[in-house]
């Protein structure tokens, strides 16, 4: 059987079927809304979660114009009399606010007109429309023309097609928190929320015209702020039963796709670095992810996962959370990367404005954004929640890290102290200085195995380090019979330093372990890298971590 092709960045249902892209049937989503009917659908999916191919997907069944054969063999195609009354029975109206991110509110409208603009664009015909009468043809000029009024721009649109076909319209909004994202981080949040309330409340409240509505977007936005205008929206949220599978692959469809392309050798691989989301009851995968790794199975002779969510989510959450983190969250983010669970309520009806007012919030957040999912509700309504795999693990690892990094080279008097002792070969001032450091951490090195927490204190020493620029400091140099962690020398005093670092197993280990990094310096014969400078003076650090402690030897 020939092998189709990965639909990498494919998010256009018909574009995927007519080129012969490999999908995943998810056509069951248009018996579910059309059977728990509701008048306004809102769904709420972390990034990459196929939201843009669904709503695409509505589109092509919908729609007037719609090509038929793009659903032969699919799982709605068996739904005969829903076929019949449903498929290409609607004029559609599909708009996407994933680009209304003008960095003013004169450049989001500018934007938003766009999307409008485009989308009339598709019903040119209602120019010379026998059933419009002329101001109605002028309006819609200024809606191709971005002109007019922007707030009630949908209305008139589906208005004017209701008119047009005698049938009432399907609207269909893509990412329709994002403007909403960007006001808030530019300043002009409650403008933002004002427009929004009234371009939905006239589409989808005071529109007689209006079929039914489906939104998608990553937050559930507090009623009281956009959706007020509405009568009770069916809302879709990662904590719902209701069309859980819909939206991410399931283990059954992950299985078949690995079947299907050759390569269920792959399955553990992409369980534990892609799966892990519960929505609902049932356990999803980021497609996302899964679709990118199939790819580069395909076609790249390096099988190792990468991380491909982190390049398209906003991870600079991560470092709000670690920057607001008191002692007792620290602790619980530690936990949580040695594969642990916390307990938290979570809060779904959130404004941009509350989302870092307190830590409480931003738990709510991260399980919202997908950084966390859920492992059950316990009896007093909270939720236990995990991290869901290991590619969101290794974002938090480095989001951490370079959280943690910056604020070691924001403490000057530290650095400073850290560095006298270096020269001056004090062990005890060393080891006081590290320690003091590590006491403000987030010890996620503790999860993975000894060579991924030897490589995160190697790290924190080399960019504590780096910041010296009179020294020149080299990371695993060959030198001797192998290679010395770090080394450092000071071309104008001659001076050298070789550091060894260990990861010790239990806390009792760190004095013979900080002893065995002296020792193997010496037994490695890593001086001789030093041979040819001939320095006036040489140290030899051994350094041993454990979690949050560690201990110095120096000679």
């Amino acid at each position: 059987m020939k092998r189709k092709k990965m639909p990498v960045g494919v998010d256009q249902f018909e574009k995927l079927r007519q080129q012969d892209f490999y999908y995943v049937d998810k056509t069951g989503l248009i018996k579910e809304l059309l059977e728990n009917w509701g008048e306004v659908n809102l769904f709420t999916r972390p990034r990459r979660f196929g939201k843009s191919l669904n709503m695409s997907m509505l589109k092509s069944f919908f729609a007037i114009d719609t090509d038929k054969s793009l659903f032969d063999g699919l799982a709605i195609s068996r739904e005969k009399k829903l076929c019949e009354q449903y498929m290409g029975q609607f004029p559609v109206i599909f708009i996407t606010l994933k680009q209304v991110t003008g960095a003013t509110l004169t450049a989001a409208k500018e934007q938003l007109w766009e999307q409008i603009a485009e989308a009339a664009d598709r019903f040119d015909f209602l120019r010379d429309s026998e059933r419009l009468s002329s101001r109605e043809k002028r309006i819609f000029q200024g809606l191709c023309d971005g002109e007019g009024n922007l707030e009630a721009s949908l209305k008139q649109l589906s208005r004017m097609l209701c008119k047009h076909y005698g049938k009432k319209v399907i609207i269909l909004i893509d990412e329709y928190d994002a403007p909403l994202q960007r006001a808030y981080a530019k300043g002009y949040y409650d403008a933002m929320v004002d427009l929004i309330r009234q371009f939905f409340g006239y589409a989808l409240k005071t529109n007689e015209c209006l079929y039914f509505s489906v939104l998608t977007g990553i937050m559930r936005v507090s009623k009281e702020s956009i959706f007020s205008d509405l009568n009770n929206p069916l809302l879709y949220t990662m904590l719902d039963e209701k069309c859980d599978e819909w939206f991410g692959f399931t283990d059954k469809e992950i299985r078949q796709m690995l079947d299907d392309n050759g390569l269920m050798e792959y399955y553990e691989t992409v369980k534990n670095w892609y799966d892990g989301y519960v929505v609902g009851q049932g356990n999803i995968y980021c497609p996302w992810d899964v679709i990118n790794y199939c790819h580069q199975l395909l076609n790249d002779s390096d099988k190792t996962p990468r991380n491909y969510w982190a390049n398209v989510s906003e991870n600079g959450i991560i470092r709000t959370f670690a920057e607001m983190a008191d002692s007792i969250t620290r602790d619980q983010i530690s936990g949580l990367m040695e594969g642990g669970t916390v307990k938290k309520r979570i809060v779904q009806e959130l404004t941009y404005r509350d989302m870092t007012n307190n830590l409480d919030n931003i738990w709510s957040i991260l399980f919202t954004t997908g950084y966390l999912t859920q492992r059950g509700r316990l009896e007093d309504g909270t939720y236990e929640l995990c991290i869901p795999n290991n590619e969101v693990a290794d974002i938090f690892k480095t989001q951490i890290n370079d959280w943690f990094q910056n604020k070691v080279r924001e403490d000057t008097d530290g650095l400073q102290s850290f560095y006298r002792a270096l020269d001056s070969g004090d062990a005890q001032s060393l080891e006081d200085c590290l320690n003091y450091f590590l006491g403000a951490s987030i010890s996620f090195m503790d999860g993975g195995t000894l060579d991924d927490k030897e490589k995160f204190y190697h790290g924190l020493v080399l960019g504590m380090l780096l910041p010296r620029k009179e020294w020149e400091i080299q990371s695993n140099r060959e030198s001797g019979k192998g290679r010395s962690d770090i080394t450092a020398f000071q071309l104008r005093t001659k001076e050298a330093i070789i550091i060894e670092l260990k990861y010790s197993k239990k806390e009792t280990d760190l004095p013979g372990d900080a002893q065995e990094a002296i020792d193997q310096i010496n037994r490695m014969q890593y001086d001789q890298c030093f041979s040819m400078r001939k320095p006036k003076t040489l140290r030899h650090f051994g350094i041993a971590f454990y979690k949050k402690l560690c201990r110095v030897e120096a000679e």
